[in-house]
């Protein structure tokens, strides 16, 4: 017997009416949506989450690190590990709707589309919206997951200063967010994730569902050299120690390294600064962040190489010292494949072509499949833009991977519980 019928779908209004509300929560006043973890406006948030958990009769329960779980549970699976479908509600600043929301509130959706069937699942059901997963305001960013899956302790994470000089886990308590539970107290059975793709490869191809198999390894690095401020208009070019040419040498290299390539290497230098920082004046210190990505560890691994091969050269050639910092370093994860063929299989029942993918972004499952098996599903993104007020995926490409999430979720519900292994 299968748990809801073929045709049974989620309530779509209910779904993109709360992705909208959620959306215009959080608001500045310059009219941009800024929902940094663990602040004023993360709460708002927050709050409005909790009261549709409290709405669709699921019980509250909030950890330490601030992690929000909404779990159904009867009393025939009462015991058993559930099947966690979550995602994450902070934001960038400046952000777009549907970046982790639409997951979190997905997830929801299909909890109470599951209840409303008057069915019990083998299993309880849960959704969780995982604090800092963005890390704009404080580092690292899938933290609430990450502190989830054992990666970090808590009390580190807690002790967490911002870049606005405060404390993670004083925040939270300020805001009415820090919990009673313990991190990594709800153990899933499996976890699943709905998210955009935060790229262009399904709307380039013109396909509908992605069944993500694996997400990227990330290598975050900072970068301090230390040359000699001197005059712009009296230092001949042959006598410099310019931080600000060295620099610039080390951004040519990882563009040119990574486009030569014949694998999906990408590499990032995203912020920099010089110092003194004036027009007149060769840069004494140049500091900037390196991003490296790669599907495979032995791949990052040896980019990771060549970067600090480079690195030492430079520093002999240039007359300048080189110091490297580590931001943070996650290795790829291969998510399950029977869960990835369940993606597909659901897709296709339902008449939607789907396309194996790789994530190139961090996402909360990543660290969520060092507790259980794991997959997440992407439906296409306008123009591949993310992290921007543009972002959009169109109302019917929301609910197709909604619907899809549900039919996954009630075929794993169904089965019969022989052990929570």
């Amino acid at each position: 017997m299968t748990l809801i019928d073929a045709m049974t779908s989620i309530d779509a209004q209910r779904l993109l009416g709360r992705i909208r509300e959620l959306g215009g929560i959080g608001r500045d006043g310059e009219g941009r949506l800024v929902r940094l973890a663990a602040s004023d406006a993360d709460r708002l948030g927050r709050d409005r989450f909790v009261g549709w958990l409290r709405e669709a009769g699921l019980e509250i329960a909030i950890d330490r690190m601030g992690n929000i779980f909404g779990v159904w549970q009867a009393p025939a699976n009462a015991g058993h590990a559930p099947i966690l479908v979550g995602s994450h509600i902070d934001t960038v600043i400046d952000a777009g709707i549907y970046d982790g929301c639409y997951g979190v509130l997905a997830g929801l959706e299909v909890i109470e589309t599951l209840k409303a069937s008057a069915l019990v699942p083998s299993r309880p059901l849960a959704v969780a919206a995982f604090t800092n997963e963005e890390g704009v305001r404080y580092s690292p960013d899938m933290m609430g997951s990450l502190v989830h899956a054992g990666g970090v302790g808590i009390d580190e994470a807690l002790a967490a200063v911002g870049t606005d000089g405060s404390v993670l886990g004083e925040e939270l308590a300020r805001i009415g967010y820090a919990g009673d539970e313990e991190p990594g107290f709800l153990k899933p059975h499996v976890y699943l994730e709905l998210h955009i793709e935060q790229g262009p490869v399904l709307e380039r191809e013109g396909v509908p569902i992605g069944a993500v198999e694996n997400l990227q390894g990330i290598s975050w690095q900072r970068i301090t050299i230390d040359g000699v401020a001197n005059h712009a208009g009296t230092t001949p070019m042959s006598m410099r120690n310019d931080a600000g040419h060295a620099a610039a040498r080390v951004v040519t290299f990882l563009h040119d390294r990574a486009k030569a390539s014949n694998t999906p290497t990408v590499a990032t230098v995203g912020t920099m600064r010089f110092e003194p920082n004036a027009i007149n004046v060769i840069p004494s210190r140049a500091v900037f962040t390196v991003d490296l990505r790669d599907p495979f560890e032995h791949r990052l691994q040896a980019e990771e190489a060549a970067l600090a091969a480079f690195l030492e050269n430079l520093a002999a050639d240039g007359g300048v010292a080189i110091s490297v910092e580590r931001l943070a370093r996650f290795e790829p994860v291969i998510f399950d494949i029977s869960i990835v063929e369940l993606i597909e299989a659901a897709a296709k029942k339902r008449g939607y072509a789907s396309k194996r993918m790789t994530s190139g972004a961090g996402h909360d499952a990543q660290m969520m499949a060092r507790l259980a098996p794991a997959a997440m599903i992407f439906v296409p993104s306008a123009g591949g833009i993310s992290h921007n007020p543009r972002e959009h995926t169109a109302d019917a490409e929301l609910v197709a991977g909604a619907n899809i999430l549900l039919d996954i979720v009630a075929q794993l519900a169904d089965q019969e519980v022989s052990g929570d292994g």
